[in-house]
């Protein structure tokens, strides 16, 4: 059907150090595809007829893409571990009121992704006097 997401792709100058990056924060399952310079991402490894997403080498210096939101048991938990896994924050934690908290990360190769964290009661502070 069109408009359906099929999978989507992580470029990386190091994509091995970015499989375990992700299998790291996310949970995710990456696979080496053999023969190439490959990792397939089985976000649910339990169907693995549904592959997820794939990360691979920098086809050029600057690809263009679209940005992806992942959900997360804790925005707060995910930035820091992130963090410490070599991630930078783009844009720090969010409110979408009523909705959720959103927070925009690169990771260590400069790839930018969202995680996201459902909370119908999420509501800007105020900003400070």
């Amino acid at each position: 059907m069109p408009g359906q997401r099929t999978h989507f792709e992580i470029y990386g100058d190091d994509p091995k150090a970015l499989a375990d990056f992700y299998a790291t924060l996310f949970g995710w399952e990456l696979e080496k595809v053999e023969g190439l310079e490959y990792w397939r991402i089985l976000a649910d490894p339990g169907d693995r007829s549904r592959v997820a997403g794939g990360l691979t080498y920098r086809p050029r210096s600057d690809p263009r893409g679209w940005l992806q939101f992942l959900d997360v048991e804790s925005l707060d938990e995910s930035i820091a571990m992130a963090e410490r896994m070599g991630a930078t924050v783009v844009r720090p934690k969010t409110a979408i009121p009523r909705t959720a908290w959103v927070a925009v990360l690169a990771d260590p190769a400069g790839n930018m992704f969202a995680i996201w964290q459902t909370d119908p009661t999420a509501f800007p502070m105020p900003e400070p006097d």
